[in-house]
């Protein structure tokens, strides 16, 4: 059986806790609402990452249901500082989610690993949770009701026996998403997962939040 560990990795201080036997590390605990401009420069240089190889599968549990009130786990999601990114240029950010497929898969082929092909339903699971993260202004593996990649998975109809999921906030190009997963441990894993099979990847964009741009890659094969 496969698991996921979820990890964020951003660009302040880290702080760990902990989600069951996995881990969460993550940044911008208790960061200044006015950072410091070597704190925004810092920011801007590495801008927001997120994942690790998947989530533990509950073969148990009924696919959740959101709700309408924030029920994300205390703890689990980070917030940018305020002005930390109004500098940076998103006026030409867009996702070609064939470009996106083609580089990941060259990429692999590089490695000597198979090609992704896209999915439907995890390009649904991808742009939800998008949405959400855009909505709520963060950067995180769980939903505003507390879903975990399996779950959002589960929703879209993908019958799963592996998934994964990478997250990035503020990046302008998805060259610059690639550029950062490629450069951490944990997401670097997921792009060279040999046993996926399929990917779904998304974007969403919203300049009257602090990040700007919420990118999620999902990445599964199938029973």
């Amino acid at each position: 059986m496969y698991r996921v560990a979820l990890s964020v990795a951003l660009a302040f201080t880290l702080a760990a806790c902990s989600l069951g036997s996995q881990t969460i590390s993550s940044g911008f605990t208790d960061a200044p609402t006015a950072p410091a401009p070597s704190a925004r420069k810092k920011l801007r240089d590495s801008v927001a990452l997120g994942g690790e190889p998947g989530t533990p599968r509950d073969t148990a549990g009924e696919t959740r249901v959101a709700r309408l009130d924030d029920q994300a786990p205390k703890g689990t999601f980070e917030k940018a500082p305020a002005g930390a990114l109004s500098d940076r240029d998103y006026s030409t950010t867009a996702l070609d989610p064939e470009k996106a497929r083609d580089l990941i898969n060259q990429y692999r082929r590089d490695k000597g690993l198979k090609p992704l092909k896209l999915n439907a339903e995890l390009s649904v699971a991808a742009k939800n949770h998008s949405r959400d993260l855009a909505k709520w202004d963060r950067i995180s593996h769980y939903g505003s009701d507390g879903s975990n990649p399996w779950d959002r998975v589960k929703r879209a109809g993908y019958k799963a026996k592996l998934t994964a999921e990478n997250v990035g906030t503020g990046q302008i190009t998805f060259d610059e998403v690639m550029k950062g997963w490629k450069e951490s441990p944990g997401h670097n894993k997921n792009l060279l997962l040999g046993d996926a099979e399929h990917m779904g990847i998304a974007l969403v964009q919203d300049q009257k939040t602090e990040f700007k741009s919420f990118w999620t890659l999902v990445l599964g094969s199938s029973m």
